[in-house]
Parts: structure tokens; C-alpha cells; sequence
């Protein structure tokens, strides 16, 4: 018995042993790094017009007005708003990196460092789009982080955050890497690295290590339906932000390309209509008039499949390339068009803020020209002179029910048909007779005119 005890005591420690050479020290990292972390506390004050404790809201020339001004308890016209979070520092003589929605509408920043100095600070600029801020302390002689290269994360990765979550200053918390170039929703710049290291109120703004030390990203959201740590965290790449932050030390403000045209992702029903080999690439569903891409002669249905050199995996990719283009450029884009590849050289134009967005056009139909699709179990009707001109287009057809094989698919009633493929559709005569010159069990892909813009929609022809 104690000789088994004394293994079993052996073993124990054996097994101790090796886990531990398998589990990563931090300690090393947060001793050198740690310093160039600080914590960003923000005040804002928020203006509320005079208010007399126990009596109604009265305009200054109301008789009454005089007479509660003197005798009523007074609440102040001013209030103070306060919130934490993190940041680093990326040179030795003031300049700090966080998030834009940390100091967004601030009147007062202070930042705080590990040694617990404290200094004021002022934004040099902010980007609202990746999140991006770039404060300024008036000191010297700082501590500053190292940064890594975002492209060489793997999946799998050890990596370590620094920040102030719930006010905690020089919290560290460690992880791997999820997945990199994330999409996230209204989120359309920014390929973030996905972690399940635990970000939490206050960490916004604090740097991402490396195990190398370097800083890889800027630890930015979480997936919450609580509003803490949920095992979903995103962090801006390093290279995105320091993008962002050259162009706001130069000038002040972000430039983006853009090139005019709608897109949506290749679904493998959408790669099967339009002859792709893969499912990848950014589908065009919509072209802007005057706009680059319509001078350059793209068109609704092309596939982007490389743009300037860069392939074009998924159509979240495109935004993200275009946009970090600088404006004015001449970029080569490879498209596929009608089964073979094609390369057409283009003028990258430039984003402006605040655009107006299309006007939907009114889809109430014309009864007496409703007609059926019988292949697809449609009922449309041929658009009318106003819905032509409000959409600007010299035909189309108004869905106005959706059966059969239709309505497997996303077809709705109200969506406007505007071509299969990139043959434009003008009648319903017309429509029936491409449509028989579709093999029984093929896709087709309708474009659509829906809502504000324009969407391929995949059906599968597998009824007579």
C-alpha cells in the first residue's frame, strides 16, 4: 500500500511537471510590456436646462419662474459622465493608441500610467469606421510597445491581453486566436482577429500580445448577451490601425477608396449559375452610374476575383482592399465574366462621408399585364412607365407571388426582376423564352431590385 501511494505521489508530480512545460509563462511579457499600457479615463459633460427640485419645468418669463428660483432646491445645469478604458503607448514621446468610441464625445481625457503618473490628454484624430483613436500626452522618455505583423497569427496561438476591465488597471488575461479576418456587422474595414481571451468592459483600447511581445491587434468588442466576457473577443489588427493613425498624424483625417458597385457573397448555387469552378469571390450585383467601376465597364454579374494583385476569397474581402487603396490609383481588377476570366484596368475613386443612399422605388404593379412564369411558379406583371423611370432601368418584371420553385428561394413578392444572369429582362415573353433555354436541374441567378439596392437570387430549375 505505500509503495503504491508513493507512485501514484510519483506520478503526480511527473505529470505536474510536464503540463507545466506545456502551458505558456507570461510573466516575462507582462514584465517588459506592461509599463507601455495605460489606463484612458474619459468625462463628458452633458448640459440639462435649470430644474427646480419639486416643481414642474417653467420658461424663464413665466411669473412663477422668479419665485421658484429663490425658494426651490436647485438641481445643477451641468452633470459629468465618466468612463474607463485602455490603451498603449506607441512612441517615447507621447503618442497613444485606443479606440475611437472610448473617447468618442469626450471633454476631458486623462491617461494614467502603470508608475501612476497622470497626464491630460488630446485626440490628434479618430476614425469611427475601424474604431481608431490617436491621443497625445506632453512627456517624454516613455516606455512603448513593440509592434508584431497581424499576417503572421495563426489559429491556434497563444495570445495575452493587457488592460483596465471594470476599472482594474494592468489586468492580464490570456487566450488563443479563433479565427482571423472576421466580418462583423456595419463593420465593413475591419478583418478582425476573433480570441477567447476574456475582454470585458474597460479593455477597450488595450493592445493584444504575441507571445514574441508584440502587439498584434487593438482589443476592441465582445459577442455578449449579457455585456460581459462570453468567449467571443475582436481585436483591430495592428496594421489596420497604424493605417489609420499614419493618415491622422499626416492630415488629420482618413481617406478610403471606393469603387461603386453593390456586392454579395458567392453562394455554391450562385458559382454553379454563373460556370465559377468555386464558390469564391465578390458577385456584383449592382453598378453605380458614372461611378469607377461602370467607366472601367464592369457590370451586374461579374465576379470580382482579384483586385490589384489580391485574391479575392470571400466578398467581405473586397471593401476591406478597396477601401485601404489610395484614391486616385490605377488598379488592375480580374473579373469573370460569361465562363472566362478578364482583366480591366480601373480608377479607384474616393469615399465620401455621409452619402445619401438610393430611393426605393414604388413596386405597386399593374394588375391587367399580370402574367405567370410557369416554370417557376411565378406571377409578375411588367413594370409601368413611373416604376421604369423611378428605377431607371428600360424593363423589369414586378413579383407579385411566388410559388413552385420560386419559392425555395428568396424570391418575395415586391422584389423587382431586372435580368438572369447578365441578360436583361425587359418582358415576360422575353423571360420564358431564356428560360427554356435552361437545362432541367441548372441554377439560374435573378437579379433582383429590392429594397435600396440590387441581390442575385439563386433558383434551381428541377421542374418542366
Amino acid at each position: 500500500m505505500l509503495l503504491r501511494l508513493l507512485f501514484l505521489a510519483l506520478f503526480g508530480v511527473f505529470m505536474q511537471s510536464a503540463v507545466a512545460k506545456d502551458l505558456p509563462d507570461f510573466t516575462d511579457l507582462v514584465e517588459k510590456q506592461g509599463a507601455a499600457v495605460v489606463n484612458v479615463s474619459t468625462t463628458q459633460i452633458i448640459s440639462a436646462p435649470q430644474m427646480f427640485h419639486g416643481a414642474p419645468t417653467l420658461p424663464e418669463n413665466d411669473p412663477f419662474y422668479e419665485f421658484f428660483r429663490r425658494f426651490a432646491p436647485q438641481v445643477p445645469r451641468d452633470q459629468e459622465s465618466q468612463s474607463l478604458g485602455s490603451g498603449f503607448i506607441i512612441s517615447a514621446d507621447g503618442y497613444i493608441l485606443t479606440n475611437a468610441h472610448v473617447v468618442d464625445r469626450a471633454d476631458k481625457i486623462t491617461v494614467r500610467l502603470t508608475d501612476k503618473r497622470e497626464f491630460k490628454a488630446k485626440v490628434i484624430g479618430a476614425d469611427k469606421r475601424t474604431d481608431v483613436a490617436l491621443l497625445k500626452i506632453e512627456a517624454t522618455g516613455l516606455p512603448k510597445v513593440v509592434l508584431g505583423n497581424p499576417e503572421l497569427l495563426k489559429v491556434g496561438e497563444w495570445v495575452l491581453a493587457i488592460g483596465s476591465p471594470f476599472g482594474f488597471d494592468s489586468s492580464v488575461t490570456a487566450g488563443i486566436v479563433s479565427a482571423k479576418g472576421r466580418s462583423l456587422p456595419q463593420e465593413n474595414f475591419v478583418p478582425f482577429i476573433q480570441t477567447d481571451v476574456a475582454i470585458n468592459p474597460g479593455n477597450s483600447g488595450g493592445p493584444l500580445f504575441n507571445m514574441k511581445g508584440e502587439v498584434v491587434g487593438i482589443n476592441s468588442q465582445i459577442y455578449s448577451r449579457s455585456g460581459g466576457y462570453m468567449g467571443l473577443s475582436f481585436s483591430i489588427p495592428i496594421d489596420v490601425a497604424m493605417d489609420v493613425v499614419n493618415q491622422l498624424r499626416s492630415s488629420g483625417k482618413v481617406t478610403r477608396g471606393r469603387i461603386g458597385v453593390s456586392i454579395q457573397e458567392v453562394t455554391r448555387e450562385l458559382a454553379d449559375s454563373f460556370g465559377l469552378p468555386k464558390a469564391a469571390g465578390a458577385l456584383i450585383s449592382g453598378v453605380e452610374k458614372a461611378g469607377p467601376a461602370d467607366k472601367a465597364g464592369i457590370r451586374a454579374s461579374d465576379v470580382i476575383l482579384k483586385f490589384d494583385g489580391k485574391m479575392i476569397e470571400n466578398s467581405a474581402d473586397l471593401p476591406r482592399i478597396v477601401a485601404a487603396t489610395k484614391p486616385g490609383g490605377k488598379v488592375v481588377v480580374q473579373l469573370w465574366r460569361k465562363g472566362s476570366t478578364l482583366d480591366v484596368s480601373l480608377v479607384v475613386g474616393v469615399i465620401q462621408e455621409g452619402a445619401d443612399k438610393p430611393r426605393a422605388p414604388d413596386s405597386k404593379g399593374d394588375e391587367s399585364s399580370s402574367q405567370s412564369v410557369s416554370r417557376l411558379g411565378l406571377k409578375v406583371s411588367e413594370l409601368n412607365d413611373d416604376q421604369k423611370a423611378e428605377l431607371q432601368v428600360e424593363g423589369g418584371l414586378l413579383v407579385e407571388d411566388v410559388k413552385g420553385a420560386a419559392a425555395r428561394s428568396e424570391l418575395q413578392p415586391g422584389d423587382v426582376i431586372l435580368a438572369i444572369g447578365n441578360i436583361e429582362i425587359r418582358t415576360v415573353e422575353q423571360f420564358n423564352e431564356v428560360l427554356k433555354k435552361v437545362p432541367q436541374g441548372r441554377n439560374i441567378a435573378l437579379l433582383v431590385h429590392r429594397n435600396d439596392g440590387t441581390v442575385y437570387v439563386p433558383i434551381r430549375l428541377d421542374e418542366k
